[in-house]
């Protein structure tokens, strides 16, 4: 069983906004899937579905993005996941990386995302499969960085030229979590990391305070 977490917070209120794309890439591959996650189990909405083949368990953690690693382990244990490093694939949104852009790491830091503090914590380590979905904005035609302000831009709903290029990034990584489960997460790294040159800071930016 591979577990796949989407981050991100409960609430209609904070349904479409950037904080939310862990969310929104896990409905869209239960959509994809046909499937519903409407079950309660390990503080979290989950759904078993088939996907390349596999059985995994999508999930949707209640507790707010503060908290997910409780959900996370409640998780690992219920369905007791051997080897976290393999076996868990956590979507989440990056401010560091702009909208329109993926990232797959096998391990790596925080980089000042609570809710990413919060699975590592749990597991113990930060050896585990993440796709981070760039939230950030573009830089200018200068080059220049426009830095997207923080919780409060997390937070706020986003607008629905943003919406319309999410929405191709997460039929994106849909197809990035299934080439880590048919060829490994390197596979994936090599197909979906080379498509675009901006560089991938791991540390340095302010981290959201996260709800």
């Amino acid at each position: 069983m591979k577990l796949i977490v989407g981050l991100g917070n409960p609430g209609i209120e904070y349904q479409f906004t950037p904080h939310n794309a862990g969310f929104l890439a896990v409905d869209r591959i239960a959509e994809d899937c046909g499937v519903v996650l409407s079950n309660r189990r390990g503080r979290a909405l989950t759904a078993r579905a088939k996907l390349a083949g596999q059985d995994v368990l999508l999930a949707k953690p209640e507790t707010f993005m503060n908290l997910s690693g409780l959900s996370v382990a409640a998780l690992v244990r219920e369905f007791e996941i051997a080897n976290p490093s393999e076996d868990i694939i956590v979507l989440y949104d990056e401010l560091a990386i702009p909208l329109g852009t993926i990232r797959i790491r096998e391990r790596g830091s925080a980089n000042g995302h609570n809710g990413v503090k919060s699975v590592s914590g749990v597991l113990g380590t930060e050896d585990w499969i993440r796709i981070r979905i760039g939230v950030g904005k573009p830089a200018l035609a200068d080059g220049r960085e426009v830095k997207a302000g923080g919780t409060d831009y997390l937070l706020s709903p986003m607008r629905k030229q943003e919406l319309a290029v999410l929405d191709e990034v997460l039929d994106r990584v849909r197809d990035a979590v299934e080439m880590v489960l048919t060829q490994g997460v390197g596979a994936a790294m090599n197909e979906f990391n080379r498509r675009a040159s901006e560089s991938d800071p791991e540390a340095g930016t302010d981290g959201p305070k996260e709800k």
